[in-house]
């Protein structure tokens, strides 16, 4: 039995309290701790001797400032075989820990900290809320400027790490320092805390103590050649997913639900529903149990979303069938095989990003990282500390302080190089375009400018965060999208400062769409802007159809089976009364509120799920579907719930299997479609060369404030010519279609009707006897359009 070492010595004095630590490793060697409190200061020389199972002391001698001898004792600590690190000064950049073949190098900002401590946790330790060891840095030797800093050699296999900062406590100057907390490095690459999703620590804590993964330098992941895919935007099917309640549900029959692994287990149906991108929701590292103690009729709430983010670099480790084994490094290389094998299969891996907020909260929420790190650089403060929350969320990350956007490049970079993402969405990111706490031009641009002074949360037309992440090389290529709003009333969308080569989520596309295809008068000429990629919004300013990400339904808000079920929300078991959520939705039940509705009322949904998708997949631009879209998926009218960890939020596998010759077949065939079409894929906006309006006759538009019908044809160099059509009144019409001589229109797809029919797909036994049904009509180019109902022709030579 290998014998115990003595792992630390303690140096107390009476009326200080402990005044130094530090494990032992050298058979003899000489303490020099000091210590000031309050007025008091002591210093305590020991000299100690080590054998392989004891520890004593030599000699001590004390003194204090007025020169009277200080009593001191020292505490041993006998621990089972416990290696020893000896620290040195090490290096200020680059931040974080950073890992070499002889130790590692650990970095923090601190801008008004007086004092850090460097602290370490075996596992073990961490479970029980323990440091293991605790190292003060010397700020002579360990500090350069604001940058705490200092290289340890030795080994760090299952080690956790953390940080003590010393300062002022005082909310109303926006200063939250506390040596009692270890505070977590907001570059931390893993999170080491609780490992199993939605359970309790050991102490029935929600928050227990969270630690950094001390990284290893042999800690390599085999890629296996891959490389970025590098798709021209244009082509994008972007596909909105949730990591774990893609696999959650039972139906889902994978080895480990709700996990990367389980994820990777289902990635060819999206390759078979023709998904080229899947856009992420929140997986950096959040406590799902956030809410838990807020009762939600008798279920504790969950925060399933992930819209609160603890540390933006680790990966969600309870997202990992591996949890925290091995400290974290299995729950990364879990996500980057994620990345790798979607990939493999022709699909890009985007990130939503939270760089608006943080899981801290406002005054009332927990110390955790950022806050009792440096406060005021991390947040939106105002004059007597309080919290802006132009977030909505309780804080307001201060992204354009130098400091603060350093981070988010640094951050981004190592998602893209370490990670192998293909790009960001970035959740309320007006938040980035606004003036920063302490806001001045010499801070933000190097230099005076001219000019009114601006105040703190001003929109900037040029904010130095998205300017640096605009030119940054290592970020070249990578897709950037922005929610182009905030809780703070900024609204940007078709405004979002972009370079040339940001996109939006465009909220008005979803709007205007919603009203036409339910028959609102007064947006025929809106939703033609909206087909053509909304010039409205984005010619001017130089960008293209793609900068416009077009979507119906996303994460918050209804279900496209919701959207056409429902015209009030049904959110009250969210707990909160029903007063969360969007009021204003733009959805229509179709004539009955809820799934129990007579047959031509569910016949009528159908269609107009159809049209929605039909008009996302023939509009410029890039589409974006939101999961379970795909097969009708209903959270039954809840437009709100991220704080379900439920069948609400799970896509459910078996009712996929039954729409799969249904709504599920004709999603797909329509995407595939949309691939091959040229024409629906510009990259630039269409002109009048490649693009005609129609409207109950060829070439007659009808852009009134009644007009419930628009109807186009487009030349394309693969499928000649296609001619859409949307009517969207309650009365059905027969329209006229451009005379072609020499050639013919054929049906392919018309939402009116029953599935398979719906889509003449080459594969359908019967596809000639039903072209044959409306064969009479369109040899005399007309085609009958039942009301709510869309259509697309094509056109071949006559035989």
């Amino acid at each position: 039995m290998e014998l115990a070492k003595v792992a630390s010595i303690t140096a107390q004095a009476p009326g200080l309290g402990r005044l130094w630590s530090r494990k032992l490793g050298d058979e003899r060697f000489q303490l020099r701790p000091h210590c000031k409190n309050g007025k008091k200061s002591a210093r305590v020389a020991l000299v100690v001797r080590i054998s392989s199972d004891s520890a004593s002391v030599e000699s001590m001698v004390g003194d204090a400032v007025d020169g009277s001898e200080a009593e001191a004792e020292a505490v041993l600590d006998v621990r089972p075989g416990f290696s020893a690190y000896n620290v040195l000064a090490g290096m200020p950049l680059p931040f974080g820990a950073t890992a070499t073949e002889v130790g590692v190098n650990f970095s923090v900002y601190s801008g008004d900290a007086s004092a850090a401590t460097l602290c370490l946790f075996t596992l073990s330790d961490l479970t029980k809320n323990r440091v293991t060891e605790e190292i003060p840095l010397d700020p002579v030797i360990n500090k350069t400027g604001s940058i705490w800093h200092a290289f340890l050699e030795g080994k760090f296999r299952d080690i956790a790490y953390g940080y003590k900062f010393d300062g002022k406590f005082s909310p109303e100057e926006g200063l939250y320092f506390d040596n009692s907390r270890v505070i977590l490095d907001p570059y931390a690459k893993a999170v080491i805390s609780r490992g199993e999703y939605g359970i309790l620590g050991s102490d029935g804590n929600c928050w227990p103590q969270m630690a950094g993964m001390v990284p290893l330098s042999n800690s390599e992941f085999d890629w296996e050649g891959d490389l970025p895919l590098r798709y021209p935007q244009k082509d994008l099917i972007i596909y909105e997913m949730h990591v774990r309640g893609y696999t959650k549900h039972d139906s889902s029959k994978v080895d480990f639900p709700g996990t990367y692994v389980g994820a990777i287990q289902k990635l060819d149906h999206l390759k078979e529903l023709g998904i080229n991108c899947i856009e992420l929701m929140p997986c950096q590292e959040f406590n799902e149990l956030e809410y838990f103690n807020s009762s939600m009729h008798g279920q504790n709430r969950m925060n399933c979303w992930g819209y609160s983010t603890i540390n933006f670099f680790s990966p969600m480790l309870r997202y990992s069938s591996a949890g925290t084994a091995n400290s974290g490094h299995d729950a990364i290389n879990e996500f980057k095989m994620l990345v790798r094998e979607a990939h493999k299969r022709g699909i890009e891996v985007i990130i939503d990003i939270v760089f608006n907020h943080t899981a801290e909260g406002n005054e009332n929420g927990p110390i955790l990282s950022f806050r009792g790190i440096d406060n005021k650089t991390f947040y939106m403060i105002g004059p007597k500390g309080e919290f802006y929350n132009y977030s909505g969320c309780g804080n307001t990350f201060n992204c354009n302080h130098p400091i603060v956007r350093r981070f988010i490049k640094d951050c981004m970079r190592y998602w893209v190089t370490e990670m192998h993402v293909d790009g960001f969405r970035f959740d309320l990111a007006s938040i980035m375009t606004r003036a920063s706490s302490l806001w001045d031009p010499v801070s933000t641009y190097g230099r005076q400018v001219e000019g009114d002074p601006l105040t703190m949360g001003t929109p900037l037309s040029s904010p130095p965060v998205i300017d640096m992440i605009s030119n940054d090389p290592f970020l070249r290529g990578v897709k950037l999208i922005a929610e182009a709003w905030d809780a703070g009333g900024l609204y940007q969308v078709g405004g979002f400062p972009h370079w040339g080569i940001w996109s939006e989520w465009n909220g008005q596309y979803r709007d205007v769409v919603r009203q036409f295809i339910k028959g609102t008068d007064g947006f025929a000429g809106a939703f033609a802007k909206c087909l053509c990629g909304s010039p409205n919004l984005y010619q001017e300013g130089g960008r293209k159809p793609w900068n416009s990400i077009n979507f119906v339904c996303a994460h918050d808000g209804f279900t496209l089976a919701d959207l056409v079920t429902y015209n009030n929300k049904n959110n009250f078991a969210n707990g909160e009364d029903n007063r969360d959520g969007e009021n204003h939705n733009l959805s229509w039940n179709c004539g009955e509120e809820g799934e129990l509705a007579g047959l031509s009322v569910r016949r009528l949904r159908k269609r107009q799920m159809r049209n929605f998708f039909l008009c996302l997949m023939v509009s410029q631009g890039v589409p974006m579907i939101h999961m379970g879209d795909e097969y009708g998926h209903t959270k039954a009218g809840n437009n709100n719930t991220y704080c379900h960890d439920n069948y609400l939020n799970y896509f459910q596998w078996d009712r996929k299997e039954e729409a799969s010759s249904d709504l599920y077949r004709f999603c797909r065939l329509m995407i595939q479609f949309r691939r091959e079409c040229e024409s629906l894929r510009l990259n630039d906006f269409p002109t009048a060369k490649g693009l005609q309006w129609h409207g109950h006759l060829p070439g007659a538009p009808d852009w009134s404030g009644t007009s419930r019908f628009v109807a186009f044809s487009l030349m394309d160099s693969l499928k000649r010519e296609i001619y859409i059509a949307f009517n969207t009144s309650h009365l059905p019409v027969i329209i006229t279609l451009p005379d072609r001589p020499g050639f013919r229109w054929e049906s392919l797809v018309d939402t009116a009707k029953p599935a398979p029919y719906d889509f003449l797909s080459d594969d359908l036994h019967d596809k000639k006897t039903v072209t044959e049904q409306v064969a009479h009509f369109l040899n005399s180019n007309l085609y009958p359009m039942l009301s709510y109902s869309s259509i697309i022709l094509l056109l071949y030579p006559d035989s």
